[in-house]
């Protein structure tokens, strides 16, 4: 049997760009903003925790481009 898997909406999506690499000074993806804890078990958070990891990240891929 084939199971149909639904995407998820882009809002708590996971934001990985497959560009693994912490930041030393931040403790955050240089891919994708996130931290260690916040990437971890990505799919098992609720979705509002995933919105709200998701507004975090502008701002921090901001800063870890102005380095």
């Amino acid at each position: 049997m084939i199971e149909l898997v639904v995407p998820e909406p882009a809002s708590i999506a996971s934001p990985c760009v497959n560009v693994c690499t912490i930041d030393d000074a931040t403790g955050w993806c240089r891919g994708c903003g996130r931290t260690i804890p916040e990437i971890m078990n990505w799919s098992a958070k609720p979705p509002e925790e995933r919105r709200a990891i998701r507004a975090s990240l502008p701002p921090r891929m901001k800063v870890l481009g102005a380095r």
